[in-house]
C-alpha cells in the first residue's frame, strides 16, 4: 500500500512551470520517498528521492538562493 501526501505547490514565474512535492510512504518496509513532480504544458517530469539526497538537494538551493542579489 502507498500513501501519497501533498506537501507544497509552486508555480516557476518565467516558465511557468507546475512543481509539486508530495511524500510517498510505502507501508511495507516504512519507506518514505519526496516525489517531485515537474508539469510544463502537457509533459510531466517525476522522480522520487531518498531523505538524504533531498537534504543535499535542499542545501543546494539553499546555499544558491542565498548567494543571489536580494530585490
Amino acid at each position: 500500500m502507498i500513501r501519497i501526501t501533498p506537501l507544497k505547490q509552486l508555480r516557476a514565474p518565467l516558465g511557468k512551470q507546475e512543481i509539486e512535492l508530495q511524500q510517498i510512504d510505502f507501508e511495507a518496509g516504512g519507506l518514505s520517498l519526496l516525489r517531485t513532480r515537474i508539469r510544463e504544458g502537457s509533459r510531466f517530469t517525476v522522480f522520487d528521492i531518498d531523505p538524504l539526497t533531498a537534504q543535499d538537494w535542499g542545501q543546494a538551493l539553499l546555499d544558491w538562493a542565498q548567494r543571489q542579489p536580494q530585490s
